[in-house]
């Protein structure tokens, strides 16, 4: 797979907005999203809602990038993806699934989780994402990345919850990664020419959210939040080399950086 000269953004969100200027320095943008809202310049927006059978054909494109919400329904995601290879003329050469690493749910394990575990989902959301995984790879031959924990500019529900001093689960195991990140990952993934099948988008420090809100409350010089407690804290450790392996070095290696960045200049998150 060489550079995309053509690609589509399935969904319209945060990421489809930043990932959409990295794209248009090599080709031609468009973005599919079910508001009237402007696209990001220079792309064109197309509007429809993969809910129902689209009235008109898509524009043929060699790339798409699906970061669609996971909606109702465990099968939301294959009737989407299903309406969306029906309005395309051809199946792109290359696609990338935006899931999430919330396929993995239950009592957690400490031990790190690679792209080689597969996941048991229980819950409804976890079992939507799970089918969308499979539907995106059925359909597109889909490369799959799980982020967790996206955080960054205008992503900042946990700063909020330490300034309002709420409770959290100290020693539940978390993950994350800096949106600038992911972005870098998504738009990476689009043209390496033999990617693998799946990554999970992690940065270099999994840690106990008790780590990470102590460390945020020091930065904004307030009270660390109780902590709530529990015998069985749960939440995974994923294990980001692979992430790595392909990226190189990540801008924001740790939460450290990350939020003291959007501590340090507020008008940013």
């Amino acid at each position: 797979m060489t550079t995309p000269s053509r690609t589509l953004l399935v969904g319209s969100g945060k990421i489809a907005a930043r990932l959409a200027p990295l794209i248009l320095e090599h080709g031609e943008v468009f973005a599919l999203r079910r508001s009237d809202a402007e696209p990001p310049a220079g792309v064109t927006g197309i509007r429809a809602d993969l809910a129902e059978t689209l009235d008109s054909r898509l524009p043929a494109v060699d790339a798409m990038v699906v970061t669609l919400p996971p909606g109702e329904g465990v099968s939301a995601y294959r009737t989407a993806l299903t309406h969306l290879a029906e309005a395309l003329p051809a199946i792109p050469a290359r696609t990338v699934f935006v899931s999430s690493t919330g396929v993995f749910d239950g009592p957690g394990a400490a031990r790190p989780i690679t792209e080689k575990d597969d996941p048991e989902p229980t819950s409804a959301r976890s079992r939507g994402l799970r089918d969308g995984e499979r539907a995106a790879v059925e359909i597109f031959d889909a490369v799959v990345v799980r982020p967790a924990g996206i955080y960054g500019p205008g992503r900042d529900f946990l700063l909020r919850k330490v300034r309002e001093g709420a409770a959290v689960e100290h020693a539940r195991r978390t993950n994350r990664i800096h949106e600038t990140d992911l972005v870098r990952t998504l738009e990476l993934l689009l043209r390496t020419p033999a990617p693998p099948r799946l990554v999970h988008a992690v940065d270099e420090s999994p840690a106990p959210l008790g780590e990470v809100v102590g460390f945020i409350a020091r930065e904004l010089g307030v009270d660390v939040p109780p902590d709530i407690g529990s015998a069985d804290p749960g939440g995974f450790v994923y294990d980001g080399s692979l992430l790595r392996s392909l990226l190189g070095a990540l801008e924001y290696p740790t939460y450290r950086e990350g939020y003291a960045e959007m501590i340090a200049d507020p008008t940013a998150s």
